[in-house]
């Protein structure tokens, strides 16, 4: 039976004649490459706001001690099965930290808020750009072409940054939410049998 609320991806629940539950929100976090600094931040925001936090590497990782909101999945060694755990288990309203484009770009199409660990948002009006740019990079590499640099070090900036768009993105992520909610509480719902 599924509800039409705010978004179709986020379907609601009929627990009662009157009421309808929203799954919670969760945050999802690409842990192979995310800074420590950055898991930080949504560790404290997790505990903060009690949003549960879910890591998903290919190896394990380090969890805090004695959170019960915070878990983690290693999943087996292959290419992007990491990011496919993420974007096969997270919903749209979820938050999502990597810095891998082409699994923003498949979370942003489901309406998930995605950042990366510098502070950078995704979203459909960037997304593109920023694909077709790291696109243009990985044949530029493929056909021999020598590209120097890389991502500079994680420093304080970065993780300013990170955590203002973070507040940002949680902010807007908990009022869309609550919206949602007062909106199914409020008026008759249609179900599909």
């Amino acid at each position: 039976m599924a509800l039409q609320t705010w978004n179709e991806s986020i379907p609601a629940t009929k627990i009662s004649e009157e009421r309808f539950f929203l799954p919670p929100m969760k945050i999802w976090i690409d842990a192979d490459a995310a800074p420590r600094e950055a898991k930080e931040l949504v560790f404290r925001a997790s505990k903060r706001l009690e949003i549960e936090v879910t890591l998903v590497a290919n190896q394990s990782i380090w969890l805090p001690p004695s959170s019960r909101l915070i878990r983690g999945v290693t999943v087996r060694d292959g290419a992007n099965v990491a990011d496919q755990y993420i974007v096969e288990h997270s919903r749209a309203g979820d938050i999502a930290i990597t810095a891998d484009i082409p699994l923003a770009a498949q979370l942003v199409a489901k309406e998930v808020f995605v950042l990366d660990p510098r502070g950078e948002v995704y979203d459909d009006r960037n997304i593109g750009p920023r694909l077709a740019s790291r696109d243009f990079l990985d044949s530029a590499r493929s056909a021999g072409v020598e590209l120097t640099g890389g991502p500079k070090p994680y420093g304080a900036r970065d993780r300013s940054e990170f955590a203002q768009s973070l507040d940002r993105v949680l902010t807007r992520a908990i009022k869309l939410r609550d919206q949602a909610l007062k909106k199914s509480e409020s008026k008759p719902q249609s179900f599909e049998l």
